[in-house]
């Protein structure tokens, strides 16, 4: 565990909410420090004298203070969804354009109609309305896909999404009767209904040296590398995977960037797994993975019985199998 990056984070600060984002994305595991801003940990300020949250600290002491920072190296470890839009000159520039109005203006006019009694001499309603113009506009976009680019999530929605919310907290009832943010509010209400939400918001004590050292996400664990992993797969589809060298199914029907992870078990959870998702099919194939030949991160997330059950972040390369066995319809694994 100790080479783990280290976290310092306050769980409702909008930078650190959308650090957090990146992490679950990419399928990371990180020793997690919850900070007092009252009463900021020394080891926090000798790492960053910003002192302010987020803060990684990672393996060979490289610091990153920044959130955006933190986003993209997450994402450049591992980026399932590609969030990053990798290879797509234009849709990076799209991500750079909106990151920028949302750092900037909008987060200048955020803070001065939230917080108008901090600005003396400023006039809330003017930010309200400058505010509003740039979220009318971001709706209008989301209107065009179901997300700021087109019909994926990016990086900007990660990135944006948690200071829309502040938007929002700050007069709900204003935010929720504008007609034109109608595309925008439903973006927002799919985002903070989505299980990466309710666990990126999980809490924690304040850290201390002495006390307990939680990772986030904190219904997690890392994933043993000397344990085989098992993943079941259609025929067609492990047929296709060898054709181009990676395995690419998250689960039945639904591919990899889809969910963002591929679904895997331990032995013990085959039997279930095969029950609930694959006594149907014909042609199911047993696939065992050598997690140490995976590059990817793997991480063991819990599902909603507490279950834990291993997902692999990334393609899988078929490299990494070890056997491939035929499942009889009905076989009881």
């Amino acid at each position: 565990m100790s080479d783990l990056p280290i976290l310092y984070s306050f769980r409702r600060c909008p930078y650190a909410m959308r650090a957090r984002w990146a992490l679950l994305e990419a399928g990371l595991l990180v020793s997690w420090r919850e900070v007092e801003l009252k009463a900021k940990p020394s080891a926090m300020l000798v790492a960053s004298a910003k002192g302010t949250v987020p803060v990684l600290v990672l393996a060979d002491g490289t610091v990153l203070e920044q959130s955006l920072d933190l986003m993209r190296w997450a994402l450049e470890q591992s980026d399932p969804r590609n969030l990053l839009r990798v290879g797509d000159r234009s849709a990076q520039e799209q991500i750079a354009a909106l990151l920028a109005c949302n750092d900037g203006p909008f987060k200048h006019h955020l803070d001065r109609y939230k917080y108008a009694d901090r600005y003396p001499g400023e006039r809330q309603q003017d930010h309200h309305h400058a505010g509003l113009t740039i979220l009318c506009r971001w709706s209008d976009q989301v209107a065009q896909g179901g997300w700021l680019l087109d019909h994926q999530p990016s990086l900007a929605d990660g990135a944006l999404w948690p200071f829309v919310r502040q938007w929002r907290i700050a007069d709900p009832e204003r935010f929720d009767a504008e007609p034109a943010l109608a595309p925008l509010r439903d973006w927002l209400k799919r985002l903070v209904q989505a299980p990466a939400f309710e666990r990126l918001m999980q809490r924690a004590d304040p850290w201390s040296p002495g006390g307990l050292q939680p990772l986030f996400p904190a219904d997690a664990i890392p994933v043993p590398g000397d344990q085989p992993l098992f993943h079941l797969a259609l025929l067609e589809d492990w047929t296709a995977a060898q054709a181009c060298g990676t395995y690419r199914i998250s689960t039945r029907g639904l591919t990899l960037e889809e969910v963002g992870f591929i679904h895997c078990s331990w032995r013990e959870q085959l039997a279930s797994t095969y029950r609930r998702y694959y006594a149907d099919a014909e042609a199911v194939l047993l696939l065992e993975i050598d997690p140490a030949l995976v590059k990817a991160p793997l991480r063991a997330d819990a599902i909603v019985t507490g279950e834990l059950f291993p997902h692999l972040y990334g393609p899988l390369p078929c490299s990494a199998v070890k056997r491939v066995q035929p499942v009889e319809q009905g076989a009881d694994l």
